[in-house]
């Protein structure tokens, strides 16, 4: 769809899932990647996979919950001799459980990778995209974004957060040669759930959507300039939905739905 070649593409959260499947499209039209993430195997495996056909495919292991990390990651990538074109701010943390059972230090650490690092590697790699009025920042949220998450209330916060904060950056910054577009999938295969203890009903499934396709909505987003982008129709009827229906039900439905019942 649009040629990359010659030009940088930041992918954090790129071990698995979205990130991955974000990184493939990216490579597929000629960017040259960074890849991070916390997971050293799972990066170099993407990274030999991608690397094959002569673009090069870096890897650098970091806790982006870390200030000084993604300064680290965020010099790498704009000393890779290269423009840094584009930035996916895709890493991301879930904890499920009552807001007053869960560590403040698992919390903080959630916070830091679902919000600061998104801000963080945003102010650190923006200077340089506005210097050349051209660049791409992809910054993932969710579904969870339109409402309040009782069983996963910081989550659905921090989600909440990034669409706001990705939807400002995209009126702020247009005319000025930047595309901001924030991703909001529904329920994705892979790791999360499991991973952040989350439990999904059944009825929940049929939202589903393999990350390839969810990287596949959220690239030509990106690169049509759009503001905000739902992934699948289900998830966009949900969203429709969501805005009709008082947050006294949603709270409940919700509730229902983290404790998958």
């Amino acid at each position: 769809m649009f040629d990359l070649s010659g030009r940088t593409a930041l992918v954090t959260g790129a071990s698995g899932g979205i990130g991955g499947a974000i990184a493939r499209a990216l490579h597929a039209q000629g960017a040259e990647l960074m890849l991070t993430g916390t997971r050293a195997d799972a990066l170099q495996s993407l990274a030999a996979e991608l690397g094959g056909n002569g673009t090069r495919v870096e890897v650098i292991v970091a806790d982006l919950s870390v200030d000084a990390e993604r300064e680290r990651v965020a010099s790498t990538t704009l000393g890779f001799g290269q423009p840094a074109e584009v930035l996916v701010n895709n890493a991301g943390l879930g904890l499920y459980g009552a807001f007053t059972q869960i560590p403040w230090e698992k919390e903080k650490h959630m916070l830091d990778v679902d919000i600061g690092a998104v801000v963080h590697l945003t102010k650190l790699l923006l200077p340089q995209m506005l210097e050349r009025r051209s660049g791409y920042v992809l910054n993932v949220a969710s579904i969870a974004a339109f409402l309040p998450g009782p069983g996963m209330a910081v989550y659905y916060a921090s989600k909440a957060f990034v669409l706001s904060f990705s939807e400002a950056l995209h009126h702020e910054l247009a005319g000025r040669g930047i595309r901001v577009t924030a991703l909001c999938p529904g329920p994705v295969e892979t790791e999360f759930q499991a991973r952040s203890g989350m439990k999904l009903p059944e009825a929940a499934k049929l939202f589903e959507l393999p990350p390839g396709r969810v990287a596949e909505i959220g690239y030509a987003a990106l690169m049509r300039g759009q503001r905000v982008a739902i992934a699948g129709l289900g998830n966009k009827l949900a969203v429709a939905l969501m805005r009709l229906v008082p947050n006294t039900l949603l709270l409940r439905l919700v509730d229902r739905r983290a404790r998958g019942l």
